[in-house]
């Protein structure tokens, strides 16, 4: 059974910083990309960073550049988003999904991807 377990949401202070995990079984790990995306309420859901397990090339959305960092443990097939200097606008719904992706190219594309299976989603608030 494939199962994509987010976790690490909460509720923090605007300036503070969460870190997000997505677990990953069921499937093989290292052939897919990684992807972390939102959904304000409201808003259409935005992709928010990628990670390739197979060679370890990232892409982050400009909303994350300097602020949140995408990393993998293929070991533990979990990827995490270290979330800094979070700010209102970052309250959402996180989301994680996988794509079959051995060639890497999903990162080349901004993480706009056919992505096979996606989490339940974890909540982040942030307030002012």
């Amino acid at each position: 059974e494939v199962q994509l377990v987010e976790s690490g949401g909460g509720l923090v202070q605007a300036g503070g910083s969460l870190r997000l995990s997505c677990a990953a079984s069921g499937f093989i790990f290292d052939d897919y990309t990684i992807g972390w995306f939102r959904q304000a309420p409201g808003k259409e859901r935005e992709g928010v960073s990628c990670i390739s397990s197979s060679d370890g090339s990232t892409y982050a959305a400009d909303s994350a550049k300097g602020r949140f960092t995408i990393s993998s443990d293929n070991a533990k097939n979990t990827v995490y988003l270290q979330m800094n200097s979070l700010k209102p606008e970052d309250t959402a719904v996180y989301y994680c999904a996988a794509g079959r992706d051995p060639a890497a190219i999903a990162t080349l594309f901004r993480c706009s991807y056919d992505y096979d299976y996606w989490g339940q989603g974890t909540q982040v608030t942030v307030s002012s």
